[in-house]
């Protein structure tokens, strides 16, 4: 680090910027707590109390402390997070969780890889995957393609909205063909990071190498394809591929948002193919399954989770099981830093700004409706393509509204929206979520317009 501060210097350093990055009550609930535990040139250590703090840093704010310690060193930093104890000393945990590299916040944990690229997250297995009404069709198919890949269900394309179990599902079709077949080769993508691949491969010349590298997979298992649609030639080798891969009896799968017929600027031949196989999908769980989903992460995690607490989050709206899981370690952070009981009352206080519950049922057209009342403007224009920030802010605020009230997918309230694209919907989402980590005027209105929505 820059002139050899202390750790406790270069911590301070660090806090002070994050001070000003997020809000007083975050800064003061999960940044504060933490110690330094050791520092030296590209490399940061720091305690959280136990594994929940832990997990809420690494989901939320490690972006942020790795960006601020390579701008206060001048270099590059590897940023850890390890459990220890009030004086600093290190824990030995059962099954610790995530350990924490210098780039991105969202990388999965080290996991047992049956080859250098598969990719798989080791966590996502059938044993642990909650089956209800709304999934159980999309977890049989699943399971008889790990048990029998390439021979009935060939592809298996799953849809359904964010945060429903497909990532899960398919993690767990390769942990399961691993460890039974442990000399096939099997591979994880997001459809993100195939993309990427294939942009290094055009731009150093390596496309025969990577074609080799996928054509030889026995197993290929592609997460949110939606994504690759209006990409000419990542469309372009994803079909030479897929046509390979099929032609040789090997095994795809895949998952997306939506059904193949309604991902927009997805080209009619990989339509068709992934139209060849089963098509499965997940719907939004319904209020026992959510519950019981939530009832074992609490397990998992040893959180003593009351069965009223449990009752009342799996009776909001969202159907995100992430997001109700992120929710579960909320409360159980909070309960382990205050030493205090999980009540239905401290439930209730602690997501009073963001857990709606089912009896009170709310369209994205009372969403549209009470947003263009309180800014004055007219329906028809926050559905238009005006550009103008009197349009542009409410409609970013509806669309944030309607993906924390309702259960729809981002390419759902795009149609609302005028037909707007997904991408749109996404980025108009998270510059709210950004801006209310320090904008109280836009707090209040957001609170303004949720109580006009759910009157008390």
């Amino acid at each position: 680090m820059k002139n050899n501060p202390s750790d406790s210097q270069i911590w301070e350093q660090i806090k002070a910027e994050l001070r000003n990055a997020i809000s007083a009550q975050n800064f003061k609930t999960w940044i504060q707590p933490l110690q330094c535990a050791e520092t030296r040139a590209g490399y940061l250590k720091l305690h959280a109390s136990n594994r929940f703090v832990r997990q809420w840093i690494q989901t939320n704010y490690l972006a942020k402390i790795h960006t601020v310690a390579e701008e206060i060193s001048g270099t590059s930093t590897v940023v850890e997070i390890e459990i220890g104890d009030t004086n600093g000393a290190q824990i030995n945990q059962k099954n610790p969780e995530i350990s924490t590299t210098p780039k991105r916040i969202s990388e999965k944990p080290k996991v047992k890889r049956n080859t250098p690229d598969s990719n798989i997250n080791s966590e996502y297995k059938f044993e642990n995957f909650i089956s209800g009404n709304s999934n159980q069709f999309a977890s049989a198919a699943a399971m008889a393609v790990a048990n029998n890949p390439a021979t009935i269900y060939n592809p298996l394309f799953i849809y359904g909205g964010v945060g429903l179990g497909k990532t899960h599902l398919l993690n767990a079709i390769g942990n399961k063909i691993i460890a039974d077949q442990a000399d096939s080769t099997v591979c994880y993508y997001s459809s993100e990071k195939f993309t990427n691949e294939l942009i290094n491969a055009i731009r150093y010349g390596k496309m025969e190498e990577f074609r080799n590298k996928f054509r030889s997979i026995d197993v290929l298992l592609i997460d949110d394809v939606q994504f690759i649609a209006g990409k000419e030639r990542t469309q372009e080798e994803f079909f030479h591929i897929f046509n390979s891969l099929y032609d040789s009896h090997k095994q795809i799968v895949v998952t997306s948002d939506k059904f193949p017929k309604e991902i927009p600027g997805l080209e009619e031949r990989l339509r068709s193919r992934f139209e060849w196989g089963l098509i499965a999908d997940i719907q939004a769980p319904d209020k026992e399954t959510k519950q019981a989903i939530l009832e074992a992460k609490a397990e998992k995690n040893n959180i003593i989770l009351p069965e009223d607490v449990a009752e009342f989050l799996s009776s909001s709206v969202i159907s995100n099981i992430r997001e109700l899981e992120g929710y579960l370690v909320r409360i159980g952070a909070y309960a382990s830093l205050t030493s205090t009981p999980i009540t239905i009352e401290m439930a209730k206080e602690i997501l009073e700004d963001i857990i709606v519950e089912y009896n009170q049922e709310i369209t994205v057209e009372d969403i549209q409706k009470k947003v263009t009342s309180y800014f004055n403007i007219k329906i028809s224009e926050i559905k238009s393509a005006k550009r103008t920030k009197k349009f542009v802010y409410p409609r970013q605020i509806a669309m944030y509204l309607c993906r924390q009230l309702t259960s729809y997918s981002y390419p759902e309230i795009g149609e609302y929206f005028g037909g707007k694209d997904h991408s749109t919907v996404i980025h108009a989402i998270k510059k709210i979520e950004a801006e209310l980590e320090t904008n109280t005027s836009l707090k209040q209105s957001i609170k303004n317009i949720r109580n006009t929505l759910l009157p008390s």
